[in-house]
């Protein structure tokens, strides 16, 4: 199933209101679409990799698909997030997956998972279309676009991809916006 970006920012802070009594999701929604990572590289993430990190700091992550080695960069809503559940949860294990599931004592979520609650979030506040775990990595390439005008070079190599058509789709380039740039007159 393809799934779609968040493209609306009043839906993504809709969003984030649902989820401010849900420390633990409201930081993997968070990371998710300030990140550009893969859901399961977020899903790594132990509390240790994260726990003293400040904004700016840099915590090295080697993707899963690729075998390459990638950053997560925190940027100041992954921190404030990321303390406010750190301060919340305040004890945990040594080398505790910070999203971690009911399943044990050290199981990370699954990917199916963050599926369900990203498909149940965005059915929370009316949003029609499909969604999933990779709607937040895709909201992340599209916000980056629309919102900062971000060349979709630098998208996609944040993203890893080699081929642009990849990136437009993950950019969400709908063929309207095509047509659009069509009737400029030059």
């Amino acid at each position: 199933m393809k799934v779609q970006p968040i493209t609306d920012i009043r839906d993504i802070k809709r969003i984030k209101k649902n989820l401010k009594d849900s420390p633990r999701n409201l930081l993997l929604f968070v990371m998710g679409i300030n990140s550009g990572l893969r859901v399961q590289d977020l899903l790594s993430l132990r509390v240790d990799d994260v726990r003293h990190a400040s904004v700016g700091d840099r915590i090295e992550i080697i993707e899963k698909k690729t075998g390459k080695a990638n950053v997560l960069i925190v940027n100041s809503e992954i921190h404030a997030t990321l303390t406010r559940y750190l301060d919340w949860k305040r004890t945990f294990i040594p080398r505790e997956y910070l999203f971690k599931s009911r399943k044990g004592w050290n199981y990370p979520l699954t990917t199916y998972a963050v599926t369900h609650y990203v498909q149940n979030w965005c059915d929370e506040i009316n949003l029609i279309g499909n969604y999933g775990a990779h709607t937040l990595r895709k909201t992340w390439a599209y916000q980056q676009r629309k919102q900062f005008g971000v060349p979709w070079e630098v998208i996609a190599k944040r993203l890893n991809h080699s081929n642009p058509a990849v990136t437009r789709r993950y950019m969400g380039v709908q063929a309207e916006e095509v047509e659009e740039a069509l009737l400029n007159a030059i």
